[in-house]
């Protein structure tokens, strides 16, 4: 954790940015709402990863969510969090609807028996030397699908969107489309990353980039507490992709 002049309060594991005081609310609101907001249910929601608080955090300002399960394996980062980074949780940790487990979250999709409504990924990025590296293949993601309810959505942190490095997004994506009828990309600028940071939203029932404006009012309307980022004007933003990033995702090219 550091101090910066511009940013404010930084969380940084091995050397990489994973959010800052200043703009955290952009990568997570759009981690998280697009996802809920597709959902026609949200009573159970599963987080893998997410030991800052901030996506436990979004996904409890949503009034029907009876439980959230958030899986990290790094209980320091919890607890380092919990002393020196309350503002990401705002009291989300000490939620009764939240069941936070320290522990291996592909141990968590193997050995549970739960079924989710939504499933949010906030991990690490699958290169080779990462420890989320595991949790990006087949068969996880045949995992993943088995444990969301019927028109359940899988939402992801997915890598960078930069014409020069969405390489790892694509290969993510062109993945994901042997599981799920849609699976519709979408990113935004994360300040603190210096760069444009991808998302990916799936499901079986529901394409993300197609919900109404209508449907994103009335859920947002319902959220307690206020947003910084998200709406029905930004959702219509982060899946306007450019044409680069279009031609990218159908071009053929390397799978998990």
């Amino acid at each position: 954790m550091i101090q910066t002049p511009v940013y404010g309060k930084m969380l940084v594991l091995d050397g990489d940015t994973q959010s800052s005081q200043g703009d955290e609310r952009i990568y997570h609101e759009s981690l998280v709402h697009p996802a809920l907001a597709a959902s026609a249910q949200r009573s159970e929601i599963l987080i893998l990863g997410g030991g800052e608080g901030a996506t436990l955090r979004e996904v409890l300002r949503a009034p029907d969510v009876r439980r959230c399960t958030m899986v990290d394996i790094d209980g320091m980062v919890v607890d380092l969090a919990k002393q020196y980074l309350p503002e990401w949780s705002d009291g989300a940790f000490d939620d009764p609807r939240a069941n936070v487990i320290v522990g291996d979250a592909l141990a968590f999709l193997r050995e549970d028996r739960g079924r989710f409504n939504v499933i949010i990924s906030d991990l690490t990025e699958p290169l080779p030397d990462s420890p989320s590296h595991p949790l990006f293949n087949d068969g996880v993601f045949a995992l993943v699908k088995a444990r969301l309810a019927d028109g359940g959505v899988y939402a992801l942190q997915a890598s960078t969107a930069s014409f020069h490095n969405a390489a790892l997004h694509c290969k993510m994506a062109r993945t994901l489309r042997k599981h799920f009828k849609y699976v519709a990309s979408y990113f935004t600028h994360v300040p603190a990353f210096d760069t444009d940071w991808a998302f990916l939203g799936c499901s079986d029932d529901v394409d993300l980039a197609m919900l109404s404006e209508r449907a994103i009012e009335e859920y947002c309307g319902r959220l307690r507490g206020s947003s910084f980022f998200y709406d029905a004007v930004t959702h219509r933003r982060l899946f306007s992709l450019p044409l680069y990033l279009r031609r990218m995702l159908a071009e053929p090219g390397d799978v998990f």
